[in-house]
This record gives structure tokens, C-alpha cells and sequence, in this order.
């Protein structure tokens, strides 16, 4: 399965973000519930449109947008958390 069979990015549909199968669920909004300690099961229980290949689709883009040479700009100094 690739990401990019899941995930569509449109400017009339959410802004423009990514989102899954252009049913307007962000990509987005998966990452959160689940840096937000949400199970994948709960997420589908939830939002029952989404299916499991979805949710890896959305860890699959992720990593792939960290996959650049250099986040500069993105994150705050580090001197903030001394």
C-alpha cells in the first residue's frame, strides 16, 4: 500500500491539507489522536468512513515529510529549553 493512494491534497477540500481519500479527515487530525494516546481500533470505531490502511497511510506521509535534509525554521531554539 502507498500513501499516495490514500492521501489527497485538493484546494477546495480542507484548505488545501492533506487528507484521507479527499473525505475530509486531515491528515492532521489522525497524527493527533494518535500522539494523543488514541488506538488505531478507536479511531475507527470513531470515524467509521476511515479504515486501517488510512492510519498508515497518515504515519507513511509523516514520515515522509520528516524525511528532508533540515527542519531549520520549524522548531524552536534549543536555548528556549535550557
Amino acid at each position: 500500500m502507498l500513501w499516495q493512494e490514500r492521501i489527497t491534497i485538493h484546494p477546495q477540500i480542507c484548505h488545501g491539507k492533506p487528507c484521507i481519500r479527499g473525505l475530509r479527515y486531515p491528515v492532521e487530525l489522525l497524527l493527533e489522536l494518535l500522539s494523543a494516546g488514541m488506538k488505531p481500533e478507536d479511531i475507527l470505531a470513531d470515524y467509521e468512513d476511515l479504515q486501517a490502511e488510512d492510519i498508515l497511510a497518515a504515519l507513511a506521509f509523516a514520515t515522509r515529510l520528516l524525511q528532508v535534509k533540515s527542519i531549520h525554521g520549524l522548531v524552536a531554539p534549543y536555548e528556549i529549553f535550557d
